[in-house]
């Protein structure tokens, strides 16, 4: 199955949230203002959020409908306002060279695919020819120590790891002395799962953008939030506070193969304008991808792409 395909199936249940209740509006010849409470409540039932639901409703309005308003002509209408929200925020995540290593940090709540996107990554590199290492820095599970080793073995990256319960500021460290000693080109640095209102993980997490800034004061290059695209609105208040403790630059959005909820991309664009770099929808190393802000935009309003 090829990407748009995955990602059309995977926003799906999102879609079709949003397309079943602008059924009424199908047969009119515009859109009007009594009919704009329709278009901002089917808005934000797919986690969109009240703000760009009210902005997407008038760009819905304001649409040139060619005669009756058919499902085709309102899934482009709603494709339009969605891709000119995201469009600025669909940056992919780059390896500068002139970073020995680039460091890619990646930072979320417990859950929310943080190993795996590793994994993938490293796998995405490597396939690009980048020398790669992962450090193992959630030293809270065993599990997931043991997860990145098998990513590494399956991609032919070296892991930095230490003991469960280990200090993982200590293990970021060493994974960055190492990487700079072999001369690799890229350093993604896994950290344990951390909500964001438990002040001593929080805490932990600055420590190790601190102590990785005593090898390389411009480092982590990246430091990317993983998200769950099944939380929903849950996701702003995540991303509020570990900007704050790890100067969060991007986004990945994971898990959004059926999820109702993929409308949060939309309202996390909106209100941060972060990067978004990629958003994944299945297990394996290529369901993760870069984001496109069109492509994205027609499989959330159900755009047929057999007919266009």
């Amino acid at each position: 199955m090829s990407w748009l395909k995955k990602l059309t199936s995977g926003l799906s249940k999102t879609s079709a949230k949003v397309t079943s209740s602008l059924s009424s509006l199908l047969g009119r010849t515009s859109i009007d203002a009594s009919s704009l409470e329709e278009v901002e409540d089917a808005l934000i039932l797919a986690d969109l959020g009240t703000a760009v639901a009210s902005r997407l409703a008038e760009k819905v309005r304001r649409h040139k409908f060619d005669g009756e308003v058919t499902a085709a002509a309102l899934a482009d209408a709603l494709s339009d306002g969605i891709t000119e929200i995201l469009e600025p925020v669909a940056i992919p995540l780059q390896v500068e060279s002139g970073n020995s290593p680039h460091v890619v940090l990646l930072v979320g709540v417990n859950g929310s695919g943080k190993t795996t996107t590793a994994g993938k990554l490293a796998q995405q590199w490597r396939q690009q020819g980048k020398s790669v290492m992962l450090a193992a820095g959630d030293t809270f599970r065993a599990a997931a120590i043991e997860q990145l080793k098998v990513w590494g073995e399956r991609t032919g990256t070296e892991v930095i790891a230490g003991d469960q319960g280990g200090d993982a500021a200590a293990l970021a460290y060493q994974a960055l002395e190492a990487a700079r000693a072999t001369g690799t080109e890229v350093l993604i640095i896994d950290t344990a799962g951390r909500l964001q209102n438990r002040s001593e993980l929080m805490d932990e997490l600055a420590k190790i953008v601190r102590v990785v800034r005593k090898l390389d004061e411009t480092a982590p290059h990246d430091s990317v939030i993983v998200l769950d695209g099944t939380v929903g609105q849950n996701a702003l208040s995540q991303v509020s506070a570990f900007r704050e403790v790890a100067d969060v630059s991007g986004l990945i959005v994971t898990k959004l193969d059926g999820s109702a909820k993929g409308g949060i991309v939309i309202a996390l664009a909106e209100q941060f304008g972060l990067p978004v770099h990629a958003v994944g929808v299945g297990e394996g190393a290529d369901d993760l991808q870069p984001f496109e802000a069109r492509d994205f935009a027609n499989a959330l309003a159900g755009v047929d792409e057999t007919s266009s």
